[in-house]
């Protein structure tokens, strides 16, 4: 995608369109998906969707995985007991989706290929304009893969919010 393509998406989505693609009913469904599917194992889901970057940030050339990895850091998504937390980001603007997941389920742990095909699917999804599909079979398919490879015993506790966010 050119810089001025890219440039003009992130101008021309607004957060009303982020809210009519993720409203109150898909926001609640993708919550119940993250508490349900934590209980299958060990590991901690966040889920956000961001409209689009600034355009500072685009004209430096800041991409959806490197806004992925800021958001772990500021959500600390990081800070989790067993090192197994894990970061869904959705870039609507570029219509990316990016996981990132912190060192106890990530490089030897779990392949990257498998947090890929996560991605694919979420994005073949919201292309299709099924959003709350999408996003739910992307929880669903993160928790498939923490159940195989996230270390420690699920303790009952909620070390991260179950609730997505939208920026």
């Amino acid at each position: 995608m050119s810089k001025l393509k890219r440039w003009w998406n992130h101008f021309s989505i607004g957060r009303w369109q982020l809210r009519r693609r993720f409203p109150a009913p898909v926001l609640q469904a993708i919550e119940q998906a993250v508490r349900d599917c934590e209980t299958l194992h060990s590991g901690e889901i966040r889920f956000v969707v961001e409209a689009a970057l600034p355009l500072d940030a685009i004209f430096a050339g800041l991409g959806p995985r490197q806004r992925a990895i800021e958001l772990f850091a500021q959500l600390r998504v990081w800070d989790t007991e067993h090192n197994n937390g894990v970061l869904i980001y959705v870039l609507f603007a570029d219509r990316a989706v990016e996981i990132v997941a912190d060192r106890g389920v990530s490089g030897e742990h779990v392949a990257a290929r498998e947090w890929d095909d996560v991605c694919r699917q979420m994005e073949v999804a919201f292309k299709a304009g099924q959003f709350e599909q999408g996003a739910v079979a992307g929880v669903h398919g993160i928790a498939d893969v923490l159940a195989r490879h996230a270390p420690g015993v699920r303790s009952g506790s909620n070390e991260q919010p179950d609730a997505p966010i939208l920026l």
